[in-house]
């Protein structure tokens, strides 16, 4: 089953939800299982940055099918360096995005930018949580 539009709003709702909880001002972005932008927002007054941090940690985290964190130490292999460089240079692994998984099958990714590496993270997992 793919990833719908009304589902990926619905990830956004959450983890902005939870930015306000943490009193911060984020950018979401939602990606489909290809890394392609399914949807995206930004909060007001959050860093320009953050829209681009937010999308390139859901990009990773799809593509390798974990917590875009958990890819940090392996970022400067040669492997994922390579893979990432050959994709355009949109990843980004750092803390902050979680994939989209349903029944043991890879959606997508929801990506977060704007906090700390944790708030990231913990937005983004409270959005997830929503599906």
């Amino acid at each position: 089953m793919a990833l719908k539009l009304e589902e990926a709003n619905r990830i956004i709702a959450g983890a902005i939800a939870k930015a306000g909880e943490l009193n911060i001002r984020i950018s979401v972005a939602v990606c489909d299982a290809g890394g392609r932008l399914v949807a995206f927002q930004r909060m007001d007054n959050a860093i320009w940055a953050s829209a681009y941090g937010s999308q390139g940690k859901a990009v990773a985290s799809a593509a390798f099918a974990r917590p875009s964190g958990e890819l940090s130490e392996r970022a400067n292999h040669p492997t994922p360096a390579g893979i990432a460089a050959a994709e355009g240079g949109h990843m980004i692994m750092g803390q902050g995005a979680v994939p989209i998984v349903r029944n043991d099958v890879i959606e997508g990714a929801c990506g977060v930018g704007g906090g700390t590496a944790q708030q990231d993270e913990d937005c983004a997992r409270h959005g997830v949580g929503k599906l």
